[in-house]
């Protein structure tokens, strides 16, 4: 019994540890600002096409899906409200993060998990350099920084594929969708669709190092981390979603 508890407790203690240790990391020297830029362009420019395909076409169901529904009610003039609500609080930085988190978690833990197992972390650690704070924070600030910008993309480009639709198929006036998804946002709601991304931003840069950190077992091992990564960050983004939005339902 207390074997099977062994490993997942030690897990849990290390991930904490480098998470700390990454956090601290920011506000100690040096920071690697190039490392920091270099992250955010390949986390967010190389992000940005799959991420606006991913919002414009969740916002395109989105509206034909509600559309039909109000139809029952002879409310189809509210598409541009429920589109913008759900993509603003919950569906962009959702479907945002998760995408994200299998295009770059993998990436992080397949990366740092072939330096594990050729040796070059153990390499760094020799020569006097931190491995967390040249390959962890960095990629930790950076994917915090362009998250919530990639969110507020898809956010847009999703509600103006739900205006595409309206404006094509229901026949509302620009002015009858844009009205109502501007009177139908709230700070709550821009609230809560920012502070989600910042979240998911540590799940996922901290989850693909922790699991490319601790890769074993040569190129069998990278993979393994790797599918690790995606999961586990998939996973974790469902579960701090459901305790956001519970936190910001009770305010």
């Amino acid at each position: 019994m207390f074997d099977l508890l062994k490993p997942p407790i030690l897990a849990t203690q290390e991930f904490y540890g480098l998470a700390f240790r990454a956090l601290r990391n920011v506000f100690r020297s040096p920071h690697y600002v190039d490392d920091i830029v270099l992250q955010m362009d390949t986390i967010g420019v190389g992000s940005l096409p799959i991420v606006v395909l991913t919002g414009f076409f969740s916002g395109a169901v989105m509206g034909l899906q509600m559309s039909r529904a109000l139809q029952t009610y002879g409310a189809v003039g509210q598409t541009g409200q429920i589109v913008a609500i759900t993509l603003v609080r919950e569906l962009g930085p959702v479907l945002t993060a998760v995408v994200v988190a299998g295009r770059n978690s993998s990436g992080m833990a397949s990366e740092l998990g072939s330096m594990k197992v050729t040796e070059q972390i153990d390499a760094m650690r020799a020569l006097g350099t931190d491995p967390v704070q040249k390959l962890v924070t960095p990629r930790m600030i950076a994917t915090c920084i362009v998250l919530p910008l990639l969110t507020i993309i898809a956010d847009f480009v999703g509600i103006f594929g739900g205006f595409l639709i309206a404006y094509f198929l229901l026949n509302l006036t620009p002015p009858q969708y844009w009205n109502n998804v501007y009177q139908s946002l709230e700070y709550n709601d821009i609230t809560q669709g920012l502070v989600k991304p910042f979240v998911f931003a540590f799940i996922i840069s901290l989850v693909g190092c922790f699991y490319g950190m601790r890769t074993t077992g040569g190129t069998q091992g990278v993979g393994r981390a790797t599918t690790q990564a995606v999961v586990v960050a998939s996973v974790w983004i469902f579960v701090a979603t459901f305790f956001i939005t519970r936190i910001f339902v009770s305010l």
